[in-house]
């Protein structure tokens, strides 16, 4: 029989089964909790000193785990986040095993007992006006390429959508009506957790998708790369870098930000704030499942901060007359 307590069977169950098929993560988090597992299982096989396939459940201790950690930042110069991140896929697997067998449940709870370390909250960083319109410029529309680059970065801006998603649009998901300025026109984006929504597209994004799609089947991707394959989502972050890289010439101030899809993902919402969208339809936008997510765009724009100031400053004093020169008022008091 089996020894229930090998770790090997259960990490197994827990990629195949649970994230999979019970949780249906997205890809990327299910790759992000395989790349935590293929960190942790060598150094617990180091600090047991066993082979990795003979490693048990209980080997995996909440001591072990902080060393893990402690490594991960001093050693491989991992963010805060990332030492976070980490602890949250050892904490998912702790919890799968402690709900299936319940001899390893007060193995569990010293595991989920492991902290999370606060760190520094990072601010936004998201682009002006004139700096969106510089990176959307920075395409030369004279060349095939360029157009293709530049309708890339218009559907980033247009749709707010991160750069998996964008990756993955078919042609079949556009809605593109004959008359773009008329006529509604969407798309439809598959986000984290294949959650589907659509989001609106504008008439000058339908032109420049017009083209780029035409003579094309549904089943095909709207992106592709130079050599015609779909693009990647690494591929849309270089391509991304690449044209920031040109716009910051004109423009100098882009040249101390990083900019990257999410940074247009934030420069999106910010701008839909800005221009008076209620932070509700941004959440849908922008296919976040909470609302707390999308609150922080309100938090970060100094633009609104600006307003709301100016709809609450004090006036500035009044000359008047003191109190005791005021004879109309000493007349009406004597009066009473």
């Amino acid at each position: 029989m089996r020894d229930p307590s090998l770790l090997g069977p259960w990490i197994r169950r827990f990629l195949m089964e649970h994230l999979v098929g019970e949780r249906n993560l997205a890809q990327n988090t299910q790759r992000s909790y395989r790349d935590t597992l293929q960190l942790l299982l060598p150094h617990i096989a180091r600090c047991a000193r066993k082979p990795i396939d003979r490693l048990n459940i209980m080997d995996v201790s909440a001591d072990r785990v902080r060393q893990f950690l402690t490594d991960l930042e001093e050693k491989r110069r991992c963010a805060i986040s990332t030492r976070n991140q980490r602890l949250a896929a050892i904490h998912a697997l702790a919890r799968f095993v402690g709900l299936h067998a319940a001899e390893f449940i007060d193995w569990c709870g010293q595991v989920r007992g492991v902290p999370f370390k606060k760190g520094p909250h990072a601010l936004i960083t998201y682009m002006e006006k004139r700096e969106i319109d510089a990176l959307l410029a920075a395409a030369d529309i004279a060349t095939a390429q360029g157009r293709r680059d530049h309708a890339l970065l218009l559907f980033l801006y247009n749709s707010g959508a991160r750069a998996d998603e964008v990756a993955q649009v078919l042609v079949g998901d556009l809605t593109l009506p004959r008359v773009p300025d008329r006529d509604l026109a969407s798309v439809l984006i598959r986000g984290k957790g294949n959650k589907p929504r659509q989001c609106p597209l504008w008439a000058q994004t339908v032109r420049e998708l017009t083209v780029l799609v035409q003579d094309r089947g549904p089943s095909e991707h709207v992106f592709l790369n130079r050599c015609g394959w779909p693009i990647t989502r690494f591929g849309i972050h270089t391509l991304v870098e690449r044209y920031a890289a040109r716009a910051a010439k004109k423009v100098p101030s882009l040249a101390d930000k990083r900019v990257s899809p999410h940074t247009i993902r934030h420069t999106t919402a910010t701008h839909l704030l800005r221009s008076g969208v209620d932070i509700n339809t941004i959440r849908a936008w922008l296919g976040h499942a909470s609302l707390t997510t999308t609150n922080v765009y309100a938090e970060v724009d100094l633009e609104i901060k600006a307003k709301a100031l100016a709809n609450c400053e004090v006036e500035g004093r009044r000359k008047t007359t003191p109190w005791k020169q005021d004879k109309g008022l000493m007349e009406f008091l004597r009066a009473l």
